[in-house]
Order: C-alpha cells, then structure tokens, then sequence
C-alpha cells in the first residue's frame, strides 16, 4: 500500500498562478478529501498527481518513490473521472477488463481475431475474466456484465467506472469529483458506496470535490482548498468546529457561518457595535470578526446581539430564521428548536461561547474564551 506526497507543487497557466507551492501528504490507506469552489486548483493538482499535467515545480511521490519526471502509465494509479469514460462499444465486462487487457496481454494477444489462438492468450483471458467478475459482483454489477453503458443508469456507469478503477489493484485511487454527474439521492447512495469499497479494499485515496458534505462525510481528512493554496488539513469534525482561517470557516457548513465585525479592546474584550459578547480574545487590540454557526445562536430575551427579523426557511427537519444585526445590517441566521414559535420584529440574541469563533484582521484564528472562564 503506498502514500502519496505533495511538495511544494506551483503551477501556471500563463499569467495566472493555479498552484501556489500545495504540499500535502496522504498516509497508505487514508482517504483525504481535496474539496474547495470551483477554480481553486484541486483539479489541476490532481491531474499533477495523476501525471496527466506536469508541475512547474515542486514533487510528487508516490509509496516512497519520486514520479515527477514518470508517464501516467508508469505511477500505477486509478483515476475516477466526473465523467464515467466509458468505452460505448463494450459490454460492463469489457469496459472493466481494459486496464487488465492492456496490462496481462501482449500486442499480440490484444488483436481481434487472430490474439485469441495466440500462446497463452485463452488462458489469460479467462483469467482477466474472472477477476473483472469480481470486480464486479463487489459493486452489485455482476448482472449486468453482459450489457452497454448506454443500457445503464447513471449511477450503474459511475459503479462500471469504479469497478475498472478497483480491478487493476492500484497503489493509489484519485477521484476527481466522481459524483457529480449523478442526482441528489443517488450521490449519497453511490458516496456511501465509495466509502465501503474503501473500507473493503484499503488503497490510498485522494477524493477531489467541491461538495463539502461529500467532503465531511466520506473522507478521514479534509483538505480546504481556496485560490491555489491548502489553507488546513484536518479530521472532518475540526474543520467544522476548530477553522484555523476565516476563509475555512465561511467555506464549511451550510448553511453559512455567520460573520459579524467585531472589535477587541485592549483588555482582549471582544465587542460588537459597541456592545461586549462576553468573550475575551487573545491579539493586539483593533479590528476583529466574530464567527457563529446558525446551530450555536439562539433565541435570548437578554442576548448580545439585537436583530431585526426578515424570513423563515422551511428545511424539513428544522426551520431557519433569517434576521438582519440592528445596527450593522449584517445577516444571521438561527437554527429554530422543534416548535419553537418564530419572533416578529426586532427581537434579542444569544450564543454558546464556547462555540464562538473570533478571528484577526489577517483571518487568521485567536484563542477566545468567556469572560466568566477567564476570570477563573
């Protein structure tokens, strides 16, 4: 099983700098996320990866041997596109045989016709056979080896896809967005999919995507990516709850984080318009911005923060409530509890502070706690 290292890897198309010195490093067996908006780069440096781009500089291991200067086909990866790249013309059994076909036979045994009665040729084929089968059957497509993509939903040609990918035994699996082409129920049902046949097979995974959920839910590492630059790597749940960035923290979660301007005075109090939220704030004292999930701000007759209501979301589960800061205009939204009667007019705020994110003119994250934690 192999790793994958990424270091320092620029990259540019003219004058526009795609990649600006990325290092990442995936562990054998680890599934990493790569998720950011589109046009940040993920592409790019999965392709780099893949060696179907070549960086400008940088390097790019793969199981403890540099592949910079090696061909695609000679760094013994799988890579699973957005579109399923299936061959129209040959059945699912074909389509997954391919890269052992191109691998186990000579050029010889690959002729139509005549590499049939060619030495060794029948019994290699068998054999190519069985193992596409089970490729296959792994993937629930073992009854439908007989058919052509365009007999096959989207979801069967991504699990084809997938299979072709499995059955070569690569030393890495790149996946650069896979799900994309396929409906909302069927992305969760093939995601989960994803995650067992990685549980199952155990190859090293780097998963591109700009799904943050696919991200947060499938992956043991997320990697936030924005303009070229790896901004944080870290388990699903601290990318959530501990951004290190401002930029991380407004790009995870939906709904989106709210964000209001804040300021720290010079005993670390943290104030909005004017007002103290209670918490204190390590930093030179100046301009800063408070950070609170919709999850972690409630509704409090003696709250903080004064807020004028606008409109309620309907999401099924839970209802958001839309709200505008009194005095700054700024939005923010709330997670109503199950019942809860939605305010009228301008109304009072609360928050959990110790789920309160403050973060520097810079964005960079300060350490903030209660003042009533502080005083301790």
């Amino acid at each position: 099983m192999a790793g994958i290292v990424i270091g320092g890897v620029q990259k540019r198309f003219g004058d526009f700098q795609a990649l600006r010195g990325v290092s990442l490093a995936v562990a054998p067996g680890e599934f990493v996320a790569l998720v950011g908006p589109s046009g940040c780069g993920k592409t790019t440096l999965m392709r780099i990866v893949a060696g179907i781009e070549r960086q400008d500089a940088g390097t790019i291991g793969i199981g403890g041997r540099d592949v910079g200067g090696l061909r695609a086909a000679d760094r013994d990866v799988a890579m699973v596109f957005q579109s399923y790249a299936l061959y129209p013309h040959l059945t699912v059994a074909e389509n997954i045989a391919v890269p052992l076909t191109m691998r186990r036979l000579s050029a010889w045994q690959r002729l139509p016709l005549l590499g049939r009665f060619w030495p060794g040729a029948r019994a290699a084929r068998a054999a190519i056979a069985a193992d596409a089968a089970q490729a296959a059957r792994s993937l629930g497509l073992g009854a439908m080896l007989d058919r052509r993509p365009a007999q096959l939903s989207g979801g069967q040609r991504q699990r084809v896809a997938l299979a072709r990918a499995i059955v070569r035994s690569p030393r890495a699996f790149l996946m650069d967005e896979p799900l994309s082409n396929l409906d909302a129920a069927l992305r969760v049902q093939t995601r989960r999919e994803i995650v067992e046949i990685h549980r199952r097979v155990g190859a090293t995974t780097l998963y591109v995507t700009h799904d943050q959920s696919e991200a947060l839910t499938m992956a043991d590492r997320v990697a936030v990516m924005l303009a070229g630059e790896i901004l944080q790597v870290d388990s699903p749940a601290r990318i959530y709850a501990d951004p290190a960035d401002l930029r991380v923290a407004s790009f995870i979660g939906s709904p989106r984080i709210n964000t209001l301007a804040a300021a720290l005075r010079q005993d670390g109090a943290v104030t909005v318009a004017g007002t103290p939220m209670g918490l204190r704030a390590s930093g030179e004292a100046g301009e800063a911005t408070l950070a609170l999930r919709p999850e972690d701000v409630r509704l409090d007759a003696h709250g903080p923060l004064a807020v004028q209501a606008e409109h309620l979301e309907f999401l099924g589960e839970s209802t958001l409530l839309h709200a505008r800061h009194a005095v700054l205009g700024t939005p923010i939204a709330l997670r109503l509890p199950p019942g809860a009667a939605a305010p009228e007019g301008t109304f009072r705020l609360g928050f959990a502070p110790q789920r309160a994110l403050v973060f520097g003119p810079d964005g960079r994250r300060r350490a903030a706690q209660a003042l009533e934690a502080a005083h301790v």
